[in-house]
């Protein structure tokens, strides 16, 4: 299998330096890929596929026999992701001359029924960042952050990945990395740029680190760059202490930003744009959260519906 694994690195190092993924798509590619390799492996080895001879023997029906078992333990979502996954690996395969033809372009992956985003409605959004009454440093830093997030409809990891640098307050604009190292500005809210304000005082007063210092914007306990897993396990806390109904991730603040605009007359093509989306097809999704309050609002409203 020396041929598969040299282009499986292959394949990694094109994601990387030509398509730009980030370190956390390019891990779960290859850990979706080096499982279908592992399970071939050991086909070729039984003989129940092909005659072992690499991509070779790599058909339609050795995609078609992975698939079933991905069926036995994993969900739609799980099984979409894994045969897009290895449908890209066998595209570069074929483009390198490796492989004639896509063998999992046949193979039919199970139909996904997108589920509409978990978002807050903008009370609990209120209530949920006014409920912050923790003047600590960390607690000053945490209102920051969340602030920003649904100010700006910020993903986890753009929120995280920001520098002192990138906040323009007199612009009103901030400067993010995200998907594909792509670079965006988007603005960002008064309430936003005073909460961060009081964060980076209070983070002076206390470790000296002034507001023109370079380097991460949220910074831990000792004095490093934040991760997306703490600033999500802090957001779900705060919410619990909130008694929010509903689970509150990082990702749930950029549906309420996104939903919200929405509710309020914003142009798709620009909420596309402030989040960053490729297609506006993933920023559509939005819209069935307003046009199901539409409706709701219609039935319980309108005299002869």
């Amino acid at each position: 299998m020396k041929q598969m694994d040299a282009a499986l690195s292959s394949f990694m190092a094109f994601l990387e330096s030509e398509k730009g993924y980030s370190v956390n798509t390019c891990r779960a590619y290859r850990h979706d890929i080096q499982e279908f390799l592992d399970i071939f492996k050991v086909k070729s080895r039984e003989g129940k596929q092909g005659h072992g001879q690499d991509a070779a023997a790599l058909d339609v029906l050795t995609v078609r026999r992975y698939l079933a078992t991905l069926h036995e333990k994993n969900g739609k979502a799980t099984v979409g992701r894994k045969m897009a996954a290895l449908r890209t690996f066998f595209k570069f395969l074929v483009k390198r001359g490796i492989l004639q033809d896509n063998p999992a372009q046949m193979v039919a992956s199970p139909r996904q029924v997108r589920p509409i985003p978990v978002y807050l409605t903008v009370d609990q959004v209120v209530r949920l960042l006014d409920g912050m009454e923790d003047t600590s440093t960390a607690g000053l830093r945490n209102r920051a952050m969340f602030e920003i997030m649904y100010s700006s409809g910020l993903r986890v990891s753009e929120l995280a990945g920001m520098n002192v640098g990138d906040v323009d307050e007199k612009a009103g604009m901030v400067q993010v990395l995200g998907k594909g190292s792509k670079q965006r500005r988007v603005p960002i809210g008064r309430h936003a740029l005073e909460a961060l304000a009081a964060y980076r005082r209070r983070l002076c007063d206390e470790t000296g680190i002034g507001p023109d210092a370079k380097g991460p914007l949220f910074l831990n306990k000792f004095s490093k760059r934040l991760s997306a897993r703490s600033v999500a396990r802090f957001l779900a806390q705060t919410a619990r202490a909130c008694g929010l109904p509903v689970p509150v991730s990082p990702h749930a603040l950029r549906h309420s930003f996104a939903t919200h605009l929405l509710d309020a007359g914003a142009d798709l093509k620009a909420v596309q744009e402030l989040l960053g989306h490729e297609s506006l097809a993933t920023t559509q999704r939005y819209t069935h959260v307003s046009i199901a309050r539409l409706m709701e609002t219609y039935d319980r409203a309108h005299p002869r519906k």
